[in-house]
């Protein structure tokens, strides 16, 4: 499946989900990364993800495709990262 997930944490928890999310997915901008990950490997993200943050102060948002050939992506202003070096 597609993920592409923000996020708004408490300033000291957000190196912690930052590395986590950098462990399964890439980094595309501040707070928000994307790419294929396996369900099985989105409930153990979103495990962990729920053991750092505090949900009365933090906010996660989750956006799930079954393929990603069917969303639109546009980028205005620095240009795209290049994925072409990523396996």
């Amino acid at each position: 499946m597609y993920v592409i997930i923000t996020y708004d944490v408490n300033q000291k928890r957000v190196a912690k989900v930052h590395k986590l999310l950098k462990q399964y997915l890439i980094w595309i901008q501040n707070s928000v990364f994307e790419g294929e990950i396996a369900e099985g490997k989105l409930k153990k993200l979103k495990k962990d993800i729920n053991k750092i943050i505090k949900k009365e102060e933090d906010s996660v948002i989750y956006f799930q495709t079954y393929n990603n050939k069917y969303l639109k992506k546009q980028v205005i202003g620095n240009k795209e990262i290049d994925f072409t070096n990523f396996l």
